[in-house]
């Protein structure tokens, strides 16, 4: 297995047309979740992922199974949890790139996970973990699922992907959650941060000292994602900014960052040096915000390339 990643997923409901969700009544159901979204962009690039979570033995999460599994993702350490439902959000868009997100998933199945869930063999034949900051923030049980799936990784030699992914819906205590994501952060190999939570994780401002910070923690290589500036990396002996990819109008944001982690994910599977991984991280990222949902703008292998070559061709005749 390439990559094997740690998380919940929901349907997501999003109104067929824009503006307040208060006036809608008709809405179409759809699957997101960082984690899968994840999963189903390193799949779309021909990786091998495998996806671990627990849903509601319920038509949600059937459906959520179906669609991930339909995608190419291993679902085999996937619970169907008969006591407790899949877990609902909801998008509301209420113009273009001014986009509200509603959260519907106390309680829900995922939120049960337990280090009792995790297949240590399974897990120790990946390549690298991914996990974010939003599955230990869900509940005690959660966090030590976490704490374990990271254990074992680093027992087997797999490298641990942090994105921190913060969703301050989801806590309750504010320092408590904070600390969390920096024990996380400085147990992980590789750390993926948006410009404001590497502002508010390290309490510094600029890129580099933001880097540094995580550097400093004992992340061995830092990756910061800075929107329509690009992204900034640091490791011990390379650390440099790669240029944006301007689209021309933002439909949807929402799942940029989990794009950005699948393409930069796939360079480093590839083989690619981090400033070419970062760069596809970033032509992905850039991407997805042009399609409405969370992964219907993940490209696949041909998909990307003639984006790229086209933004060379562009890049020729300006």
């Amino acid at each position: 297995m390439d990559v094997i990643t740690i998380g919940e997923s929901m349907i997501l409901f999003t109104p067929i047309t824009t503006g307040p969700m208060r006036y809608k009544s008709n809405f179409e159901s759809k699957v997101g979740g960082a984690e899968s979204n994840v999963a189903i962009g390193l799949s779309r690039l021909e990786h091998k992922v495998g996806w671990i979570s627990r849903l509601g033995n319920d038509e949600f999460g059937k459906k959520i199974l179906t669609f991930i599994r339909g995608e190419g993702v291993d679902v085999s350490q996937v619970a169907l949890d008969s006591v407790n439902n899949t877990g609902l959000y909801f998008k509301e868009i209420v113009r273009d790139n001014e986009v509200n997100v509603h959260y519907y998933r106390k309680n829900s199945a995922a939120s049960f996970l337990k280090p009792s869930d995790l297949n240590k063999t399974y897990l120790a034949g990946a390549k690298y973990l991914h996990v974010t900051g939003i599955t230990p923030i869900l509940s005690e049980t959660c966090y030590q699922t976490i704490k374990s799936a990271i254990d074992i990784a680093k027992e087997n030699g797999v490298q641990v992907v942090f994105d921190p992914n913060i969703r301050k819906k989801l806590w309750s205590n504010e320092e408590d959650s904070k600390k969390i994501l920096l024990e996380i952060a400085a147990n992980s190999d590789i750390v993926l941060p948006g410009i404001e939570e590497g502002k508010f994780l390290s309490n510094e401002t600029t890129p580099e000292n933001i880097a540094k910070f995580f550097y400093d923690i004992g992340v061995s290589v830092v990756v910061l994602k800075l929107g329509e500036k690009g992204a900034y990396y640091h490791q011990e002996d390379d650390k440099g900014y790669v240029a944006p990819f301007p689209v021309k109008k933002v439909i949807d944001p929402i799942g940029a960052g989990d794009g950005f982690a699948a393409g930069f994910l796939s360079g480093l599977l590839d083989g690619l040096g981090i400033y070419e991984a970062v760069k596809r991280g970033a032509a992905i990222g850039s991407i997805v915000t042009t399609v409405e949902g969370d992964v219907e703008g993940l490209p696949d292998r041909d998909q990307l390339y003639a984006f790229l070559s086209r933004i060379e061709r562009e890049d020729v005749h300006r």
